[in-house]
Parts: structure tokens; sequence; C-alpha cells
């Protein structure tokens, strides 16, 4: 298992950008893909955004790709999601798992750590 302490979160105007920072610490970081799904209210989690264990390979969500950026950093265990022109619908708890091995998974059972979750609100 791995533990995994994500910040950046908050309020920001439409328009605007946040990055996201997912910490993580215990098995080897660098081993496996990581992903970053977010949670809205009365909605189920989706999965935005994901990189491989060597950051070869990404993939976005429809609803955030020219938007978003996933990027991680094997010497420092984290993995960031630069987040630019942010609109309302962008609102929801994010969350960043570690798949369980080196690719991504586009499915919540691909991943078996994650963190609490950072908080994304967007307003209009």
């Amino acid at each position: 298992q791995v533990q995994l302490v994500e910040s950046g979160g908050g309020l920001v105007q439409a328009g605007g950008s946040l990055r996201l920072s997912c910490a993580a610490s215990g098995r080897t970081f660098s081993s496996h893909a990581m992903g970053w799904f977010r949670q809205a209210p009365g909605k189920g989690r989706e999965l935005v955004a994901a990189i491989t264990w060597s950051g070869g390979s990404t993939y976005y969500a429809d609803s955030v790709k020219g938007r978003f950026t996933i990027s991680r950093n094997n010497a420092k265990n984290t993995v960031y999601l630069q987040m630019n022109s942010l609109k309302p619908e962008d609102t929801a708890v994010y969350y960043c798992a570690t798949a369980i091995g080196g690719s991504y998974y586009y499915k919540e059972d691909g991943y078996d750590s994650w963190g609490q979750g950072t908080q994304v609100t967007v307003s209009s």
C-alpha cells in the first residue's frame, strides 16, 4: 500500500487555474501508474486523467482534454494535475490514486490506494 496526500484545491473563478499535487509515500511510487479522479455532488467518481509509471503515456477524459495536464516527478514521489480554463462543471472533490501496475486503468477497480481528496470549487 501507498499513502497519498493531495493538496492545491480551493475556490477559483471560471477561467482560472489551479495545480493539484499528490505526494506519495510507502510502496515504490515510480513503478505504478497514477490517476486523478473526481466526484461531483450526487455523481459517481470519474477518471479525469492518468499517467503511466514512466510518464510516457497519458489519458484525459474528453471533458478536460486541452485544459488539464497530468505530470509526475518520480524523484519527488509526486503527481500533479494542472487545471486551466476551469469551468463551474469542474467543481468536485479530486482524488489521486495509485494503479495496481505500471499502466493506467479507466475504472476505479484498477487502483488500490486513494488519497483523502481535495475540494475544487469553480464559481461562475
